[in-house]
């Protein structure tokens, strides 16, 4: 996306940083199956997870994947010859994301990376406050995820150039809704800037 004048420009009313000692890095669905998507936002993405990492920020990794026999639920029925089923190639974190013995990695389901996980009892025990989301899709786990953070009581910050989807149009809505009621905007360099890095 452009940083000189990103089409949701208007809608950030609001400016806050994160505090490093209250906040968790969420990279949602890192993986093989979506490499295509996620080769774009390799650069920014590891650049805020290493700002993380060097702000002693925690960072969570998010793995989708679905376990035979199916349960027919909703999103089964809308991508039934798009699932990623467990203990395929398409199912693992991509290399590039480093994962460490300390991360944690939670695997989901469906779009949110809250149901059915433990992610909020595990942040509330981290004293966790704040969630940065990154990763993808932008407008599917990514915009769900950090609605349900915002619903469930923490402070959202959702990252412009660490996320992504299959189109520009649908990347910029979701920014746009973000900006309008759920969280606060932020690049791997705005993160750097606030972290003091």
């Amino acid at each position: 996306m452009s940083s000189s004048s990103p089409p949701y420009k208007k809608y950030i009313t609001r400016h806050r940083n994160p505090n490093p000692k209250t906040t968790a890095l969420l990279v949602i669905d890192m993986q093989n199956h979506f490499s295509s998507l996620a080769t774009p936002i390799l650069k920014p993405l590891t650049s805020t997870i290493t700002t993380c990492r060097h702000a002693a920020v925690p960072v969570i990794f998010t793995r989708h994947r679905h376990t035979t026999p199916l349960t027919p639920t909703p999103l089964t029925e809308w991508w039934p010859n798009d699932l990623i089923m467990d203990n395929t190639p398409a199912s693992k974190l991509l290399p590039s994301m480093d994962v460490r013995e300390e991360d944690m990695v939670v695997e989901k389901d469906t779009y949110s990376a809250f149901r059915g996980t433990r992610l909020e009892e595990v942040l509330r025990e981290m004293g966790v406050e704040e969630v940065i989301v990154t990763g993808v899709m932008t407008n599917l786990c990514c915009e769900t995820t950090a609605r349900e953070a915002f619903v469930r009581g923490f402070r959202v910050f959702f990252s412009t150039d660490a996320t992504a989807t299959s189109c520009e149009e649908m990347q910029v809505a979701t920014v746009v809704n973000m900006a309008y009621g759920f969280a606060y905007l932020v690049d791997c360099q705005s993160l750097k800037q606030a972290f003091g890095l």
